[in-house]
């Protein structure tokens, strides 16, 4: 039996908290009984409202609270990030659901910072320095071998041949397993952007992470990794390919091909 929670409710005594009497901005929820808060981009919720939308986004492998609601007589949304301290207060988190959030929020943002994999000599976690160079040295294994020691970030085998190297070892079978996934998916229609045909994988232009397009909406889509909105069509930035398009139409100079090397994501 799942443990039940009654309904959160603010404290109509509490002098911190802007009360608002206007609908949730999340839900579109106008219950007169419902006491509403104003976040700090101006928009009102509920506590559980805002736990709710807080932690679909956690689900959908987002760390970051971004506001959803549409800015006053636009289509345009909010985005404002809301800082986790304000979320936690305002979504009047109990102890079980800060800890739920805190820890995925760590998970989620190490998988974001930090680029690990475990050396397939002594199995110990080890962070690559040089996005662009599948050849790694194990400082551990090179300690104990009192030789240089270095594995493919790739296929996770002792290195062979020569290095630095982007694309491959010389290991058969060495091969980027996501560019492999770009090169082998089915291709989709966009229908809300007159039928226009594209690959239904894409690597995010500014991260590299491989995202998959519903079909559903217009052609532009955001990544859940670093938040970038990306064209699906030609690739670019939707800031830069609205400089010559629209949501709804295909892209002026043309469907971009299918990738055959994955961005790396400079964070700097």
């Amino acid at each position: 039996m799942t443990e039940q929670h009654e309904e959160k409710r603010y404290d109509p005594n509490d002098t911190t908290l802007k009360f608002v009497s206007r609908q949730d901005d999340i839900t579109l929820d106008d219950d007169p009984e419902i006491l509403r808060a104003e976040m700090s981009c101006g928009h009102a919720v509920a506590p559980q409202s805002l736990t709710g939308w807080c932690r679909s986004l956690l689900d959908q492998g987002q760390y970051k609270f971004m506001c959803p609601a549409l800015k006053d007589g636009t289509t345009q949304k909010c985005n404002a990030e809301w800082p986790y301290v304000e979320v936690r207060r305002l979504a009047v988190l109990t102890q079980e659901e800060q800890r739920h959030f805190e820890e995925a929020m760590a998970v989620l943002a190490a998988a974001v910072y930090c680029e690990h994999k475990t050396c397939p000599g002594c199995q110990t976690f080890v962070e690559r320095a040089e996005l662009t160079n599948l050849c790694v040295m194990c400082t551990i294994c090179t300690a104990e071998k009192g030789k240089s020691f270095q594995f493919c970030w790739q296929c996770r085998k002792e290195w062979k041949g020569p290095g630095p190297r982007s694309d491959h070892c010389d290991n058969i079978g060495c091969i980027n397993a996501d560019v492999d996934k770009l090169s082998k998916c089915r291709d989709i229609t966009l229908p809300s952007v007159k039928n226009v045909r594209c690959p239904s994988m894409r690597a995010c232009p500014t991260c590299g992470n491989l995202v998959e397009h519903d079909t559903t909406g217009c052609k532009n889509i955001i990544c859940n990794r670093c938040n970038v909105e990306f064209c699906f069509f030609c690739l670019k930035t939707t800031k830069v390919c609205l400089l010559t398009s629209s949501y709804f139409i295909p892209c002026s100079g043309g469907l971009a091909p299918r990738q055959t090397s994955i961005p790396s994501w400079n964070r700097r």
